[in-house]
C-alpha cells in the first residue's frame, strides 16, 4: 500500500498546528455552516473541502450546520439540496448535524444576559431612521434616542416581542458597543427582529429571530468549534464575532477558556460565472436558466447534473490552495481538474453527432456482423465491447468532403479511410441535393482488411473515422453546453465604458450557452443509466441526465471537451 500524498500546505495548518503544539486546542472541531436560502455553489464547494479536509487530516471532526435565522427565505427544499451535495462532494458529518434552530433557546438567554448587562437594548426605531443614524464611513453614527432604557424596561420589552405582543418591525434587540467605531459592524448592530412567519423547523413557536451576526459565534461556541474558518468579506465582522463571545461569557453563560476563534480565506473569484445567491435567483427570476440545478449553473447539484465529479472539485480545491489574498482563477482550471479524472474513468463509447449516411455497396443487404472496440485504451483489464456493423452506416459529415483541402486525410472521391474498429474503405461516389447537400456517401469495403484480423496491417492509410451502424443506432438528444456567460467577469465594467455606464451582469449572457441536437450513437448508450459517464470518441465527456433520463431513453449531457476549446 502506498502512502497518502502529504496534506496541502497553507497558513490555516499553520495556525493549527501551532494551537495543537502550544495546548491551546485539543483536538480540531471545524463547521460548514451555510444558510440554507438557495443551493450550494462552486464557492462552497471549496468551503466544504477546506473545512471537512482539516477536519480529517487532523483526526476531529466537522460539523454540518444549518443558519436557519430566516423563516421569510428559507426553505426545506434548500435544507435537503445542501445535504446532498455536501454527501456527493464525499464527505460526511456522522451525528454532527445541526441547525441554528436547535439554539434558540440557548440564544434568547444569552440575549437576555447581555440586556441584563448593560450591553443591548431594545431600539423602537423604524428600520430607515437606524440606517440614518448609523453614519457613514467617514462620519460617527448617532445613539438611538431609546438607547439608555434601564435594562428591567428592556427586559420587559424584549420578553414582550418573544411573546408576539408587538408587529414586525416595531422593535429590534441592538448590541450597546459603539456608534462612532471606524467599523461599521460595531455600531450598536441589530442582534433580534421580529418576524411574524412560520419557520421550516419551528413552525410558530417564534415570532423574534436572531441575525446571523449574532447566532453564528455563539452557535461556535455551543458546538465548541475551534477554528471558525470563514471567507475575507467576514474580517471585519470578527471584532463583533469576538465581542458577543466575551460578553455572553463574561455573564457566566460560556467558559471563557474554550471560546472559538474565526480565522478568514480568500473566497472562490471564478471566470465565467457569477457565485452570489442574490445573483443566482436573479439568473432563475429572468429565466436565463431552469431553475437552481440547470446543468449552466455554478451550483454543486447543477454540477452533478452537467458530469462534473466530487474527486474533480477536490482536485481542483486542492490545486488553487488557500490564502489571504483574493484573485481570479480562470474556468479553464476547474474544467482540466474534471478532465483528468475522467479521462481515467469514463468508458469509452461513439456517438455520430452530424450524421450522413455511408452506404458500403458491397457488403450485402441485411448483413450483420460484430466488430470490437476497448471499453478504455488505457485499461485493457476494462476487456472490449461488440459494436454491430452493417452494410449503412451513420458517419460525421465533417469526414467527408467532396474536394478535399490540403492536409485532408479523411473520405473524399477515391481516397480510403479506415472505419475505426472495423474495414479501410474506399469512396466510389456520394449524392447531394440542388443546393449542395451530401444525403448519402457510397463506399466500398475491403473484406481483409477488418481489424484484429491476420493481414489487416497491411492496408496503411492516413485517415480514420468513426461510425454506428444505422440499423442498429440509438437516436438520442446530446446537449452541447457552453459558459453561461460569454465575458470573464459578467457585469464588470470594460476599459472605455462611460463613466455614468452601469453594466447589467445579466447583459453578458452567452446566447449560445446551450444547444441540443439529436445524435447517432452505438446501440448500447441506450441502456445507460442516470449519470453513467462516458468519453464519445471526438467529441468530449458526456453523462446520462440524473434528471430527464428515463429507462431505454437517455439525455446525454455534454460535461467538458476533449481539451479547453472554448473561444
Amino acid at each position: 500500500m502506498t502512502n497518502p500524498p502529504p496534506a496541502p500546505v497553507n497558513f490555516i495548518r499553520h495556525i493549527i498546528d501551532a494551537d495543537l503544539t502550544a495546548g491551546r486546542v485539543q483536538s480540531v472541531v471545524t463547521r460548514f455552516p451555510p444558510e440554507p436560502n438557495g443551493y450550494l455553489h462552486f464557492g462552497h464547494a471549496k468551503s466544504i473541502c477546506l473545512n471537512f479536509g482539516l477536519a480529517r487530516d487532523y483526526q476531529g471532526r466537522c460539523h454540518l450546520r444549518l443558519d436557519d435565522t430566516n423563516p421569510t427565505r428559507e426553505e426545506q427544499e434548500y435544507v435537503d439540496a445542501i445535504e446532498a451535495a455536501v454527501k456527493w462532494l464525499g464527505f460526511d458529518w456522522g451525528a454532527h448535524h445541526y441547525f441554528a434552530s436547535d439554539y434558540f433557546e440557548q440564544l434568547y438567554e444569552f440575549a437576555e444576559a447581555l440586556i441584563q448587562d448593560g450591553h443591548a437594548y431594545v431600539d423602537s426605531q423604524s428600520a430607515e431612521d437606524i440606517r440614518t443614524h448609523r453614519g457613514t464611513l467617514t462620519a460617527a453614527g448617532k445613539n438611538s434616542p431609546f438607547r439608555d432604557r434601564s435594562a428591567q424596561e428592556n427586559l420587559s420589552l424584549f420578553r414582550d416581542m418573544r411573546a408576539g405582543k408587538f408587529p414586525d418591525g416595531s422593535h429590534v434587540l441592538r448590541a450597546k458597543i459603539d456608534m462612532a467605531s471606524p467599523n461599521m459592524n460595531l455600531r450598536d448592530p441589530v442582534l433580534y427582529r421580529i418576524r411574524h412567519a412560520e419557520h421550516h423547523r419551528t413552525g410558530k413557536q417564534w415570532c423574534i429571530y436572531p441575525l446571523y451576526d449574532y447566532a453564528h459565534p455563539l452557535s461556535d461556541a455551543i458546538e465548541q468549534i475551534t477554528h471558525s474558518i470563514c471567507t475575507l468579506e467576514f474580517e471585519d465582522h470578527r471584532p463583533l464575532y469576538d465581542w458577543l463571545l466575551e460578553k455572553v461569557a463574561a455573564s457566566g453563560k460560556l467558559n471563557p477558556q474554550a471560546l472559538p476563534h474565526q480565522f478568514e480565506f480568500a473566497r472562490l473569484n471564478l471566470t465565467y460565472v457569477v457565485l452570489s445567491k442574490r445573483k443566482l435567483v436573479d439568473l432563475i427570476e429572468a429565466k436565463a436558466v431552469n431553475g437552481w440545478d440547470d446543468p449552466r449553473m455554478p451550483t454543486l447539484m447543477a454540477a452533478r447534473r452537467r458530469g462534473y465529479t466530487p474527486e474533480g472539485f477536490r482536485r481542483f480545491a486542492e490545486m488553487i490552495g488557500v490564502s489571504k489574498s483574493d484573485g481570479w482563477i480562470d474556468y479553464s482550471v476547474l474544467e482540466e481538474c474534471m478532465r483528468d479524472h475522467l479521462n481515467d474513468t469514463a468508458l469509452r463509447r461513439i456517438a455520430v453527432i452530424d450524421p450522413v449516411k455511408l452506404v458500403l455497396e458491397n457488403v450485402p443487404e441485411g448483413h450483420e456482423e460484430e466488430c470490437f472496440a476497448p471499453n478504455h485504451p488505457q485499461q485493457p483489464d476494462l476487456g472490449k465491447r461488440a459494436i454491430p456493423f452493417s452494410r449503412e452506416l451513420w458517419i460525421e459529415r465533417d469526414d467527408f468532403q467532396e474536394t478535399p483541402v490540403k492536409g485532408f486525410f479523411r473520405l473524399s472521391p477515391g481516397a480510403q479511410v479506415r472505419l475505426r474498429y472495423a474495414y479501410v474503405i474506399e469512396c466510389t461516389g456520394f449524392e447531394k441535393t440542388a443546393d449542395g447537400e451530401v444525403t448519402e456517401i457510397r463506399a466500398k469495403i475491403f473484406p481483409d482488411s477488418k481489424s484484429g484480423t491476420p493481414g489487416a496491417d497491411q492496408y496503411k492509410v492516413k485517415g480514420n473515422i468513426h461510425w454506428v451502424s444505422k440499423a442498429h443506432a440509438y437516436i438520442g438528444p446530446l446537449r452541447m453546453f457552453d459558459r453561461l456567460f460569454a465575458h470573464p467577469t459578467p457585469g464588470a465594467r470594460r476599459e472605455g465604458d462611460a463613466p455614468e455606464l452601469e453594466r447589467n451582469f445579466l447583459d453578458d449572457l452567452n446566447p449560445n450557452s446551450l444547444t441540443e441536437i439529436q445524435a447517432a450513437m452505438e446501440p448500447s448508450l441506450k441502456d445507460a443509466k442516470p449519470e453513467d459517464r462516458f468519453q464519445f470518441e471526438r467529441h468530449g465527456y458526456f453523462v446520462a441526465d440524473l434528471k430527464d433520463s428515463s429507462a431505454g431513453a437517455p439525455v446525454f449531457n455534454r460535461t467538458v471537451t476533449l481539451k479547453d476549446s472554448w473561444k
